[in-house]
């Protein structure tokens, strides 16, 4: 699917996952607008898409960090600066907490693990959502997590990682059902932890995959471009995997 009448908002898109989508987004020419906790991150992200060939007018470096409601606003001022509408937000940030023990954590991760998934994909909707309404064919996609399942259990993600995930779980639900008559689809993913190697690496393209693997970054962008590529009356809220 060629995206080149795309406009594309990627949060978190320093390194992991995020780099992951910038990368495959801006291979299908994509115009993308970056953001990361740092500008340095974003930046290094952006020149490595440059490198590929593409367009330095169609790839924008950002700082933004989720957890503070000025700078979510300063980035969304950023891109209207640039341009009159996007197309796609992809909420991919959320600060990942590791561990079973609830005493594990700091108050401080605590409060920085909800408010990046949680409190940071709220604002970053309602600063772009603007936007978002400008567009003839707008998308909401985050990526939620397996931990954002009812009754999910199986990872060692910390609890209040779980409730990060279950709060946007619950904010993209509603979204959904709110932004339907306005045409704006809300596409929620909940994967399992998955693979998360180069996307455009020639090994990992070149390299088979079956059932017993784990889920990959590319099954995961592939689902994305899947459901953002049907017509405009199909709305893909969700999608669920099963684990290995």
């Amino acid at each position: 699917m060629p995206l080149e009448h795309h406009r594309v908002v990627i949060t978190a898109a320093g390194r992991d996952f995020g780099r992951t989508l910038a990368l495959r987004f801006a291979s299908r020419g994509a115009e993308v607008h970056l953001s990361a906790r740092t500008l340095e991150a974003a930046t290094r992200v952006r020149d490595e898409i440059l490198s590929q060939g593409h367009d330095a007018d169609r790839v924008h470096a950002y700082a933004c960090d989720l957890t503070d409601p000025a700078s979510v606003r300063e980035f969304a001022a950023a891109v209207a600066a640039r341009t009159d509408h996007i197309d796609v937000l992809l909420n991919n940030g959320s600060r990942y907490q590791h561990g079973t023990d609830l005493l594990s954590a700091s108050d401080e991760d605590v409060v920085d693990t909800l408010a990046s998934g949680a409190t940071g994909t709220v604002l970053a909707t309602k600063a772009f959502l603007p936007l978002l309404l400008q567009s003839a064919k707008p998308d909401i996609v985050t990526m939620v997590s397996g931990c954002g399942e009812a009754g999910h259990h199986r990872s060692d993600a910390h609890d209040a990682f779980y409730a990060a995930k279950s709060a946007q779980a619950g904010f993209t639900e509603i979204l959904s059902r709110r932004l339907r008559d306005r045409g704006v689809r809300v596409i929620s993913l909940y994967p399992p932890d998955f693979d998360n190697h180069d996307p455009l690496s020639e090994s990992w393209e070149g390299a088979p995959r079956t059932a017993k693997d784990p889920l990959t970054a590319q099954s995961l962008v592939d689902c994305v471009f899947f459901a953002i590529g049907q017509p405009r009356d199909c709305f893909i809220k969700s999608f669920h995997f099963e684990q290995v």
